[in-house]
Order: C-alpha cells, then structure tokens, then sequence
C-alpha cells in the first residue's frame, strides 16, 4: 500500500458510496486510470465516450466530423445521465464533459467528481503525435492543447476532489493516489469487514 493508505485486510473489501466521475484534460489518464480503479476496488469501469460510440456505432472523430461537436456534446450529456443512474461505479469522462454546467450539475447530485490533474508538458508527451484527437487535428497542435488547457483547467479546478497526476507515477500508483483520496471520505469509499 502507498503512503496514507487505508489499512485494509483480507477480509474485507471496498463499498463505494457515490459513483466517481473522472474528469480532466485528454491525456490525463482518465481511462486507464479508472480502469486500475474500479479492478482495485471492484466495480464496473464505465467510459462516456465509448458508450457514445457504441451507440452511435461510430468512433468520436466520425461524430464530430459528421455531426459536429454540439451534436456531440448533446448525446454525451445523455449518456453521463443514464450511467450515473446505474450502478455504482468509476465513470471515466471526455475531456470536454466537465465543461457543460448540466454535466457538472448531473456529477454534483449523483456522483463525486474527481480532476485528474495533469499539467501541459506530461499531457503534450502522452498525446502527441495520436490521430484519435479531433480537437488537435490542427497546423499547430502543441498551441491548440495550451489554448483547450488554459481555457479548461478553471472548469476542472471545480470538481469536489483533485489529484495530482505526475510522470513518474504508473498507472496503478496514479490508482492508489485516487483510491487515497477517495478513502479519506467514509461516504465516498470505505473498506468494510
């Protein structure tokens, strides 16, 4: 276990009292990290943009290029409502989920967000160079990432927990820095014998 973690034991295991919506900028780590998430503490992994693509049986970039991102945006919204309304769970969200008032009022009543917080240079190394990125399909990626960032971190900086991402953390310790962050409030995760 990491510094200031829980003391756990054998017996016992994780009651997730709110579902955890991650949110943060593309490249935070926000999937992976939830997926690490949700098998340590066992509950399902839930990922809005992939249930958006399921159900529009077509990647994201497809969507806004057909579509176009208010088209998106708008579906997105149903699809964090109605996961929210299921189980509990770690929800991993779009880079631009946070930024609409409803989701963020959806999260607040029904959820805990929790801001993966990672700065522009670890972010520029983990999606440079990826085509999967509509939004830095750009003449200038690296100036478009610092503009969505500078415009998007005060939405972020709104969520109910935030924990630090850093280069040297694995996926799994990322996992553990959530995990801790989460135990230090009993209604959110508490281990239970």
């Amino acid at each position: 276990m990491g510094k200031g973690a829980p003391k756990v034991s054998a017996k016992g295991h994780w009651k997730l009292g709110k579902t955890v919506v991650l949110v943060g900028m593309m490249g935070a780590g926000k999937t992976a990290v939830g997926k690490a998430l949700a098998a340590r503490i066992g509950v399902p992994f839930l990922d809005s943009d992939a249930e958006i693509e399921k159900a529009a049986n077509m990647a994201i970039s497809e969507i806004f290029q057909r579509d176009g991102e208010t088209f998106f945006r708008a579906r997105e919204t149903e699809v964090i409502d109605r996961l929210l309304d299921g189980p509990r769970a770690i929800l991993s969200t779009g880079g631009g989920a946070f930024l609409a008032e409803r989701n963020r009022e959806l999260v607040a009543r029904k959820g805990v967000s929790v801001w993966l917080d990672a700065d522009l240079p670890l972010l520029w190394s983990r999606v440079k160079g990826k085509n999967t990125r509509p939004l830095l399909r750009t003449a200038h990626p690296f100036e478009t990432l610092t503009q969505i960032y500078n415009a998007r971190v005060p939405i972020y900086q709104l969520a109910e927990i935030r924990v630090r991402a850093r280069p040297e953390y694995s996926v799994e310790a990322m996992a553990e820095q959530v995990l801790n962050a989460l135990s230090t409030r009993k209604e959110l995760l508490e281990w239970v014998e």
